[in-house]
């Protein structure tokens, strides 16, 4: 027998998880949401996922469960410095036409991860930054979102696998990350004085509302996009722009585009980053 969910019970769960999250989660995505939430089968003692369904949709256990659901099937793929070509227009481009437009030259910098998942590009972002100011330089503070309160607590932890150093040059590691003494733990964590320009919050980018500042000079939100529908894309645009200061800039997935999406007051200043009218 094999151990799936019913097919009602599939088609009721990628139902609540697209209203909630946004995210399609069509037929051909089964066999990878049924792997995800196998692991939620074990933590519950449950013999298997048709036990599971019943118990989330028939045993009234959908409440207390759903988070956890979120945090199984939402996707959290992140890298330090992942397409590099952002951060190199952030250092180069960005940056120093935002602090030109300042009308006050102390006015800190703010930047948001829209999706910070585990918080690597959270604390990218602080790395380009502390190069380019200094610690001690122009004030900068970097705000990381997630919907999955899973991925918050490892991003505030800010410890990660060896492997995760692999893209950030030597001589930055040097600078910014901390590596265990006991070989055995073959981890780093991100230096106290880069931990403290960045903080980390509940989001859901499906929420009418952000309760967040209105004033970002800068906005990653990369990949995604590609996870909603047109008019799921369109609305969560419109809302991110709604926080971004004039002259800010947007910067979404390789894969992504406004092609098709109404935002006038946007306009593209290199591939897939925009800037919001002055």
């Amino acid at each position: 027998m094999q151990d799936r969910l019913q097919e009602h019970h599939f088609d009721e769960l990628t139902r609540l998880i697209e209203g909630h999250t946004g995210i399609r989660l069509p037929a051909v995505k089964r066999t990878m949401v049924e792997g995800r939430l196998r692991k939620r089968v074990r933590a519950l003692g449950l013999r298997d996922l048709s036990e599971y369904g019943h118990a989330i949709f028939d045993g009234g256990r959908l409440d207390e469960e759903f988070a956890h659901v979120v945090d199984c099937v939402t996707t959290n793929k992140t890298d330090f410095f992942r397409e590099p070509q952002h951060f190199v227009f952030l250092r180069d481009k960005a940056i120093p036409t935002l602090l030109k437009l300042r009308r006050s030259p102390n006015a800190p910098l703010k930047l948001w991860s829209a999706a910070s998942s585990i918080g690597a590009e959270a604390y990218t972002i602080a790395i380009v930054l502390a190069d380019l100011l200094g610690l001690d330089g122009h004030p900068f503070a970097i705000l990381g979102t997630d919907i999955s309160g899973e991925v918050l607590e490892q991003a505030r932890r800010a410890i990660y696998p060896l492997a995760f150093a692999e893209p950030i040059p030597e001589a930055v590691q040097r600078r910014y990350l901390m590596f265990a003494r006991d070989a055995n733990r073959s981890e780093f964590r991100i230096v106290p004085e880069l931990r403290r320009r960045v903080r980390f919050e509940p989001l859901n980018l499906m929420d009418e509302r952000f309760a967040i500042d209105p004033d970002f000079d800068v906005i990653f939100c990369r990949n995604v996009l590609i996870y909603f529908s047109k008019a799921t894309q369109d609305a969560v645009l419109k809302r991110l722009c709604s926080h971004l200061r004039p002259g800010g800039y947007l910067l979404l997935g390789h894969s992504e585009s406004l092609a098709g999406n109404d935002h006038a007051d946007l306009r593209p200043v290199a591939p897939t980053v925009f800037q919001r009218a002055v």
